[in-house]
């Protein structure tokens, strides 16, 4: 049957051919790239964090698409404004009980956080659940989230420094303060 075709005839189909084998190529990656960028831009250090606990960007950007789509499931809401300043003042107590006790202090704020995330829609899970969840919406702030649950939890077991706590309190004063604000819709922060 190759007999029919010339050498030249070949060459040429087999040039056609490599040409649209290196345009797939070329567009695969570019699509590649622009989902990473994509994922990178609205992860931020959480997909960092990603790629280094599942080992490649592929499977970060699938376990991140997977807390995306858990996350759509869920009834997540603003807070009302009785809810709002309810939390406000709770932060409020929480805050002024820092000086006198700062360990205490800092356990509450954890506590209160959680307390507001139920509020939000956000399911009771474990830490690492409830901070990938999270991360969906908040992507900003998890770094400091987990910081101050490490030092919440840490101040259980041995005795953290006024430091640490001090630390602690202002990353769930941020934490907390991101939490009140109403939900961007979807389609605008995929845009921004």
């Amino acid at each position: 049957m190759l007999s029919h075709f010339t050498n030249t005839q070949l060459i040429v189909a087999a040039l056609v051919l490599v040409v649209v084998a290196v345009i797939a190529v070329f567009v695969y990656l570019e699509r590649r790239k622009t989902r990473t960028r994509a994922f990178r831009n609205r992860f931020g250090t959480e997909y960092d964090r990603a790629v280094v606990k599942h080992g490649s960007p592929s499977k970060a950007e699938a376990k991140l698409a997977d807390r995306e789509t858990r996350v759509e499931a869920l009834k997540i809401r603003d807070l009302g404004a009785t809810e709002h300043d309810r939390f406000v003042a709770e932060w409020h107590t929480v805050q002024s009980r820092f000086v006198d006790h700062p360990m205490a202090a800092v356990t509450e704020a954890d506590d209160l956080i959680n307390a507001l995330l139920e509020a939000r829609g956000y399911p009771k899970a474990a830490f690492d659940q409830r901070a990938d969840d999270v991360s969906v919406h908040y992507p900003r702030v998890m770094q400091n989230y987990r910081l101050a649950h490490a030092i919440a939890v840490h101040t259980g077991a041995v005795e953290a420094t006024t430091e640490e706590l001090r630390t602690a309190m202002i990353q769930y004063r941020a934490i907390f303060d991101d939490l009140l604000q109403p939900q961007i819709p979807s389609e605008a922060r995929t845009a921004a």
